[in-house]
């Protein structure tokens, strides 16, 4: 089944590309701004993906992506950073507008990234042997640090709108890491990571997803800011 990979991104982003038209939701009027949110995310994960591909940390199984590489990667895998995001930030933006509500207070989030800030620094010195670990909760933090000093809001509605996110993402990295199909779309070296499972996710993966997601939503806001302000000038 060589285009499983490329049904899974869109799949993804089929449904909230459609209502990117909504009347409602005008999530296509944010496009620009998720460009840049994108490409600077795509500039930061694509070198890292491939790095580890190149050395052995995790790597594609040949039998669910097309066959053409760039740099390493699957065409399927550059789609991944294009396709997952927007459905996430669409996802995002929609519970946001339909929910208004759906946000905890700063006192709350920022709680809750001390946890996090805690609990990722731990395991990342504790496992700074092991690179899938060592380099996703180093960049985690920083970002988690980043977002906090410059907009704290965006984390109050985005630890909730993340916990819904999970639910697809169990699903779609489910079927990538081998669940539902006779082998991974997507394995990993396990001596490179906590080698503990969610089903059959890596536990790194929802560290990897959170920080992926929460990049381009904070790249967007800043763009969409900095239009607002030559906007009014």
């Amino acid at each position: 089944m060589s285009y499983l990979y490329l049904l899974l991104n869109l799949g993804s982003v089929s449904v909230p590309f459609i209502f990117s038209f909504h009347p409602k939701l005008k999530f296509y009027k944010h496009w620009k701004s998720l460009f840049v949110g994108t490409l600077v995310s795509m500039c930061i994960f694509i070198p890292w993906d491939i790095i580890f591909t190149i050395n052995g940390i995790w790597g594609f199984n040949k039998d669910y992506f097309l066959g053409p590489k760039f740099m390493s990667l699957p065409m399927e895998e550059w789609l991944f950073f294009i396709c997952i995001p927007y459905a996430c930030v669409f996802t995002h933006y929609a519970l946001r507008l339909y929910f208004p509500n759906m946000r905890l207070s700063k006192a709350t989030a920022k709680t809750i990234s001390y946890i996090l800030l805690v609990l990722l620094g731990v395991l990342s010195v504790y496992n700074s042997s092991k690179w899938y670990t060592f380099i996703n909760f180093m960049l985690a933090i920083v970002l988690l640090i980043v977002v906090m000093k410059r907009n704290i809001n965006l984390l109050c509605s985005y630890y909730l709108t993340f916990l819904v996110m999970l639910i697809p993402f169990f699903i779609v990295n489910g079927i990538l890491t081998g669940s539902f199909i006779l082998e991974e779309v997507v394995w990993y070296n396990n001596s490179e990571n906590l080698n503990l499972r969610l089903f059959t996710i890596p536990v790194e993966d929802t560290v990897y997803a959170f920080t992926l997601i929460l990049l381009n939503l904070f790249v967007m806001r800043l763009f969409e800011l900095k239009k607002e302000v030559i906007k009014d000038h």
